[in-house]
């Protein structure tokens, strides 16, 4: 076939169609959403979005028992979620060939924290792979599913975002055949890990990891490349590519089997030099295995372990380490001294950025959650006071009630429909059964909007955009025990504003539903109504349609008079392009002077 142009993430789907996998699910995640979106457009996988990752890991379990290769997908937080499964799954095996895809966000571009999940490999006792390229990705994705049943064990594929979104050359290949699948034999010592079977699986998974480590040793994946320097370089991943691009010439040994570590190998490639430098982003993840293995092998003493490296970083930890300076690298270019600060901003027209304005006058506590709400926490809302985790927000806001002094004002937590589904539900529930007076919000927008407008149970279709069962938020939450339940339209902000005063006043858990599509989606799209302008002779310069924070609304300083009245703040503007006319600045808007703009 002929070469294309991939992302390793479409890489990734691309090596699971070829590998004949027949299940494919994980939660949408930046930088590892694609995967599953790229896979659903194959024939013969089925694919879905699962409400976490730990549903998604053991529906995949449950795939692979009936004979099926299965792969899940999830950024680095993710792995967290799913990690109770995955720890037992080395117990059990898994049957049929499981891959598990963590994308890893070092530099934190688009998630809570920095973490290296290498180390998930090692706690698990599970293989692991890491690309370099698209290629790799996909050829590796493939080897992934031989190793896992080769060994009968899921095994993990550890990329980054620069694997994940960076596009090299692939060499696609024809598909082989899925296995047909089979009715899962009832092996109860193998799959059911109460204490007696648990201590006999870890005998086993130790006997495993112990042939694994001989397969490493043997394992093509993990080769040396030859140079004329007088020192040799241990790396993998990313890192890999950014060495090469700043040390054409040096001896390398690439590790692309990074759990178990190939240590005779590396231990034949170090007695070679004098000094070695292992370069590997984030944590000294090899390099605290090797160490024992000579004093001169460096690592974190010269190479970054905070944020994503790039070639210069590498560059100047070589420089350090050698005294020399390696092949020149065009520096960055320095931003400009005077650049603007353009934080993220919720969306013009954004459901809810009328809620947080709300919210912003309540002078309460704010429990907030992982989506793109979470960014009114920022000037001029700042209407979001904590960002934890996935469904954290309930669990903190209850929290605070419990330790707040009687009569305080009630906490507020937010959070988006789909995270709810993810891990909202248990945290509600826990709210009820311990009688906690809070208030919850619960922000439908029919989507799973900050990692691309994914599909969730409420949003009508699947991941294929077939239809898909009508869910009720007011159902669920009525059966978890919550009695004061109201849906509001977010736009409708007088309305609001009544809602939320009720709901604080209500002894016990109350919840607000709003209600609004994504402006996002073509459904919004259809309905998009005229924008807003401003009437420049009523403007008093007042700055309050600045709080709302809509990106579409600016304002310029000026001297001008207005019904006889002289004043010298400026008038406020809207850019007609980007608003989308939700209206929330004329609601806003004392004076009258925010209209539609054909009136």
């Amino acid at each position: 076939m002929d070469r294309i142009l991939l992302s390793g993430n479409e890489a990734i789907a691309r090596g699971s169609y070829e590998a004949g996998c027949r299940f494919a699910t994980g939660y949408p995640g930046t930088p590892s959403t694609e995967i599953l979106e790229s896979i659903a457009r194959y024939e013969g996988i089925y694919t879905n979005w699962a409400v976490n990752e730990k549903v998604a890991l053991e529906t995949a379990s449950g795939a692979c028992l009936a004979g099926a290769r299965s792969i899940v997908t999830m950024k680095h937080v993710g792995l967290n979620v799913a990690s109770d499964p995955l720890m037992t799954l080395a117990y059990t095996g898994t049957g049929a060939g499981m891959v598990v895809v963590s994308a890893d966000d070092p530099g934190i571009h688009s998630s809570q924290n920095e973490q290296d999940n290498r180390w998930y490999a090692l706690m698990a006792k599970i293989p692991m792979l890491e690309p370099s390229d698209s290629e790799e990705a996909r050829i590796f994705t493939k080897k992934a599913f031989e190793i896992s049943e080769l060994f009968d064990l899921p095994v993990l594929l550890r990329v980054t975002t620069r694997i994940s979104h960076s596009r090299t050359v692939v060499y696609p290949e024809e598909p082989q055949g899925a296995k047909e699948s089979f009715f899962p034999g009832k092996q109860i010592e193998k799959y059911v890990m109460v204490p007696a079977n648990a201590r006999k699986a870890r005998l086993s998974l130790e006997d495993k990891l112990n042939k694994l480590a001989r397969f490493s040793e043997q394992c093509s994946l993990n080769k040396v490349e030859s140079g004329s320097t007088d020192y040799g370089i241990i790396t993998s991943g990313i890192s890999y590519q950014y060495v090469k691009e700043v040390m054409p010439g040096a001896n390398i040994l690439k590790l692309s089997l990074t759990n178990p570590l190939p240590l005779q190998l590396i231990k034949v490639f170090v007695e070679r030099f004098k000094k070695i430098l292992v370069v590997e982003e984030l944590d000294p993840y090899i390099e605290m295995q090797i160490r024992h293995i000579s004093a001169a092998i460096h690592g974190k003493v010269f190479i970054p372990s905070i944020s994503e490296l790039t070639p210069e970083k590498v560059r100047d930890g070589i420089r350090e380490f050698t005294g020399a300076v390696p092949s020149p690298v065009s520096p960055a270019a320095s931003p400009p001294p005077d650049l603007i600060r353009r934080p993220p901003i919720l969306c013009p027209g954004c459901p809810h950025r009328g809620l947080f304005y709300q919210l912003s006058k309540q002078r309460t506590f704010i429990a907030g959650d992982i989506g793109c709400y979470t960014l009114a926490f920022d000037e001029p809302l700042k209407a979001v006071h904590t960002c934890l985790d996935m469904g954290a927000g309930i669990g903190q806001a209850m929290g605070i009630e419990k330790a707040m002094p009687r009569g305080s004002k009630k906490p507020v937590a937010v959070i988006g429909d789909s995270t709810f589904l993810h891990s909202g539900m248990t945290a509600l529930l826990n709210v009820v059964y311990n009688r906690s007076n809070i208030l919850v919000v619960i922000l439908d927008n029919r989507t799973t909007a900050m990692t691309g407008a994914q599909a969730n149970p409420l949003s009508g279709t699947d991941i294929q955009g077939n239809p898909s069962p009508d869910i009720s938020l007011e159902q669920i939450v009525s059966a978890l025990g919550v009695k004061w339940i109201k849906t509001v339209n977010p736009y409708e902000t007088k309305p609001l504003e009544k809602t939320i005063k009720e709901a604080a006043a209500f002894e016990g858990p109350a919840v607000i539903i709003t209600k609004a599509p994504c402006v996002l989606l073509p459904e919004f799209k259809k309905i998009r109504p005229k924008p807003f302008t401003v009437k420049t002779d009523l403007c008093t310069g007042c700055t309050i349609c600045l709080n709302i924070d809509c990106p579409s609304i600016w304002w310029e300083p000026a001297e001008v008079k207005a019904e006889g009245k002289k004043r010298a703040k400026g008038i406020a503007y809207i850019d007609p392009v980007s608003c989308t006319g939700c209206g929330l600045c004329a609601d806003v808007c004392s004076f009258d002077a925010i209209v539609r703009a054909e009136e």
